[in-house]
């Protein structure tokens, strides 16, 4: 497994162009494999994230089971005149390895929360709407849902520094919430396709409570709409473990 990043120059009108689609940059993560990996759920995918970090810097998180050639993204969206690479990849597979229940990270994860709705004529049995939870309640809990089977727990706070009387209780912020809407050629059909998601980036602290089930959130993603920049979770190391 690999993680690669690359800082995107947003100041060319392609860098631009290309961030305005995920499905644009789904399709440039794609080209930077001879092969991209098979998407049947039976091995680690190919996930993407776009950091936006101010107005400073925007960066293109990738992890892959092989090593990405992002040539074609230092040609469109980087600086290709400049003496150093473009992008930096590194070994993930010793890190993912030495991971051990109890072990304390911070992390970014940008998701897609959804739920499943009925509509009142809708019939018992029959097909119901999937729809994105707008408000940052509604979305950290579909995180926290998500923890046991996901390998993790995000760390509870002392009760001195919970702030509110409810809904304060975890290391947990919703950083950004972004809907987005944007056209993709259809597979199946002649034409384009619509496509609405809500991208939702969470910042956090988690304990590492079943490395097996970890190390798949980290290399399957977690949730809906990988294929768009949603499900890939990232580590910081922290000061101290525990719940201070």
């Amino acid at each position: 497994m690999y993680l690669t990043r690359f800082r995107v120059n947003t100041a060319r009108a392609d860098a631009r162009r290309l961030l305005g689609s995920p499905h644009r940059v789904h399709g440039a993560v794609n080209a930077s494999f001879p092969t991209p990996p098979s998407r049947d759920g039976s091995g680690p995918r190919v996930l993407w994230r776009v950091d936006r970090n101010g107005t400073s810097e925007t960066l293109l998180y990738i992890v892959s089971p092989g090593r990405p050639d992002l040539t074609h993204l230092v040609e469109q969206a980087g600086w290709p005149a400049s003496d150093e690479p473009g992008w930096t990849t590194f070994a993930y597979t010793d890190f993912l390895t030495a991971l051990h229940p109890g072990d304390t990270w911070g992390f970014r994860l940008t998701a897609n929360p959804v739920h499943n709705i009925r509509h009142e004529h809708v019939k018992e049995g029959e097909r119901t709407k999937r729809a994105a939870h707008q408000s940052p309640r509604h979305q950290m809990d579909w995180l926290l849902k998500r923890e046991e089977g996901a390998g993790f727990e995000v760390v509870r706070k002392p009760e001195e520094r919970r702030l509110l009387p409810e809904g304060d209780v975890h290391e947990l912020i919703v950083r950004d919430q972004t809907p987005l809407q944007f056209r993709r050629a259809s597979e199946t059909t002649r034409g384009n396709s619509d496509v609405q998601i809500t991208k939702v980036t969470f910042d956090g602290r988690l304990r590492v409570t079943d490395p097996e089930l970890f190390r798949r959130t980290l290399t399957h993603g977690l949730g809906k709409a990988k294929a768009y920049g949603c499900g890939l979770m990232t580590l910081a190391p922290v000061l101290g473990k525990g719940e201070a």
